[in-house]
């Protein structure tokens, strides 16, 4: 199976408004599909990176206007994570490792879609256990801003979970949380990314797959004002990391083989 760009387009555009409409970036599913379109592999993170950028940014502004990211709470997640995605962008690693890591970071970002409906519904508790996670997330967040850099990832579809099993805040503020946390992340891994391959390479991928940029605009737009209401949204998330974990297994059964 191999889309062509008109095929791309077409589904970024979709992806991006499902995935605005709850709060994240899409970049596990953009990767998906360009993995699918048989894309260069060095190429796969800047047009990710790119496009979890121009969707994540509407919606991050929308959360601080409505009061929901808590700053103060937030920016030693950011501090550590932020250095850590530039690292993980920067470094150089070869097509069969990339894949590799690849193909393990959507199974992960599959299950953690799947799952992710059932952690919503824990109750927040504002208790000690709170306290004993002020270090551990900022950590973990490093950890998933050096992978994020690295494959292409915003980092949010890891860092949500996380969040809602820590009893770190409520299912809204994870949402704007996770919204901060690829915004700042994507730019992070997009320098990285670019130091590493040169302008002249990302570039050539912006003028190459400027219709999917157009597209997630667009798609990002939608999703942030009107939201989908074709499918619930657990549906939504089912399908799309049925599809993530096709890709993921097809990557890893054509690596380990």
């Amino acid at each position: 199976m191999t889309l062509g760009i008109s095929g791309l387009t077409l589904f970024f555009l979709l992806t991006a408004g499902l995935y605005a409409s709850v709060g994240f970036g899409g970049g596990s599913t953009y990767i998906a599909l360009l993995a699918l379109a048989d894309l260069d592999y060095r190429l796969i993170p800047i047009v990710a990176l790119l496009c979890n950028i121009i969707v994540v940014t509407g919606g991050t502004y929308r959360f601080h206007i409505r009061g929901l990211i808590e700053w103060r709470r937030i920016w030693p997640i950011l501090v550590l994570s932020l250095p850590a995605a530039w690292l993980g962008g920067m470094v150089q690693i070869n097509r069969e490792l990339f894949l590799l890591l690849l193909g393990l970071s959507l199974v992960v970002a599959a299950g953690l879609i799947l799952v992710e409906p059932m952690l919503r519904k824990v109750n927040f508790d504002q208790s000690a256990e709170r306290e004993q996670n002020r270090w551990f997330i900022p950590v973990t967040g490093a950890g998933i801003g050096f992978l994020s850099g690295m494959v292409g990832i915003g980092g949010g579809i890891f860092l949500a979970p996380i969040l809602l099993l820590s009893n770190w805040m409520d299912s809204r503020r994870v949402a704007a949380t996770a919204s901060l946390f690829i915004l700042v992340n994507s730019l992070s891994g997009l320098a990285g990314q670019l130091s590493k391959s040169g302008w002249d390479q990302g570039s050539e991928a912006i003028i190459s797959y400027w219709p999917l940029f157009v597209a997630v605009l667009i798609g990002g737009q939608m999703g942030s004002f009107l939201a989908s209401k074709t499918l619930p949204e657990i549906w939504i998330k089912r399908l799309t990391a049925l599809l993530i974990l096709y890709v993921a297994l097809r990557i890893l059964v054509q690596q380990l083989t």
